[in-house]
């Protein structure tokens, strides 16, 4: 596979099956705006209202718990670590009452009504997506699947929180009121601009930090896999490429992908490499978005540090042409 002038060698890798998630009965605005997240409040299991509103609250301060959906995951846990970190606050996979306390300095409703427009129903979209990279080449577009699958990843949601907070609703109609999440506008702009990033391999995330060596945001991702490591060491960013095409080079023998011909995949928020790709100084290598954003920290990836959509799109916001990319392998 190749890149514009650079030559990614990954792309996305089938993920472990994913259950179908549990949710609360209680996913109402009033309920999540005005919770209270606790060790009785939060699930790994099942969404929550207090689920929803830390991860909403961690969105907005740059400290990405991946895709919302209301459960106190790994993800989010992560995400925790890292806020607590940045505030210089005792770390814990357990709320605390000082990083609770600095986290609700923001106290804005994380919950909203959107009206949908003309835009968000308009498409065209896939009626299916195909499982196969192969069968994506002649497609005019990696548009999304529904109105549905749009709006969850506008509000940075996954489609069954959206669906639970909405019982009923279809999507489809545009002057339709429905209920989201509030991460603010591109979930409240990008962060101060990066000094450096820190891409950690074994704990599977993202850091951002500033000159003073500040931690100014943090990202779950997908980094490697066994059959196709990611690189060891400092790299920096060479090039940013908004709405990639993708181009597969069957030189990489990628596992699942049976063409001996390269062949292109054209731009769409469902390329394989999502909506942004930040090639790096190693050949072939570079952070980008996913089609799947469910699967960030669940799969494996090509080599290359996979976040969603949004989180890439903050990470490219934040970064220049030379800014440095240090690969580490901390213990998990």
């Amino acid at each position: 596979m190749w890149f514009a002038r650079a030559r990614p060698i990954c792309a996305a890798l089938i993920a472990v099956a994913v259950a179908v998630p549990a949710f609360s009965a209680e996913l109402k605005s009033d309920a999540i705006n005005s919770a209270e997240p606790s060790k009785k409040t939060l699930s790994t299991e099942k969404a929550t209202p207090a689920g929803v509103r830390l991860q909403v609250l961690l969105d907005r301060a740059h400290f990405s718990p991946g895709e919302i959906d209301g459960k106190f995951g790994e993800n989010a846990k992560k995400a925790l670590r890292a806020f607590a970190e940045a505030d210089q606050l005792p770390g814990s996979d357990d709320l605390t009452a000082d990083v609770w306390q600095a986290l609700r300095t923001d106290d804005r409703p994380v919950v909203t009504n959107y009206t949908i427009t003309e835009k968000d129903v308009a498409g065209p979209f896939l009626n299916k997506m195909p499982s196969r990279m192969v069968d994506m080449k002649d497609l005019p577009k990696l548009g999304f699947t529904s109105p549905r699958e749009g709006l969850a990843e506008k509000f940075h949601e996954s489609q069954q929180l959206l669906a639970a907070m909405n019982p009923g609703q279809r999507f489809d109609r545009a002057g339709d009121t429905i209920v989201v999440v509030d991460v603010g506008e591109n979930g409240d702009g990008a962060p101060a601009k990066a000094d450096r990033v820190e891409v950690d391999k074994a704990k599977q995330t993202v850091k951002l930090f500033d000159k003073s060596n500040a931690l100014i945001g943090f990202y779950p991702a997908t980094v490697g896999s066994e059959d196709k490591p990611s690189p060891t060491g400092m790299l920096k960013v060479t090039e940013i490429d908004r709405n990639p095409t993708y181009r597969y080079n069957p030189d990489y023998h990628f596992r699942g992908v049976h063409s001996d011909k390269p062949f292109t995949i054209k731009p769409g928020p469902n390329n394989p490499v999502g909506t942004v790709w930040i090639n790096l100084s190693a050949e072939g290598y570079g952070i980008h978005g996913t089609p799947e954003p469910g699967k960030v920290s669940k799969a494996e990836s090509h080599g290359c540090v996979r976040l969603t959509n949004w989180d890439a799109e903050r990470v490219a916001e934040s970064v220049t042409k030379g800014t440095a990319v240090a690969f580490v392998e901390a213990e998990r």
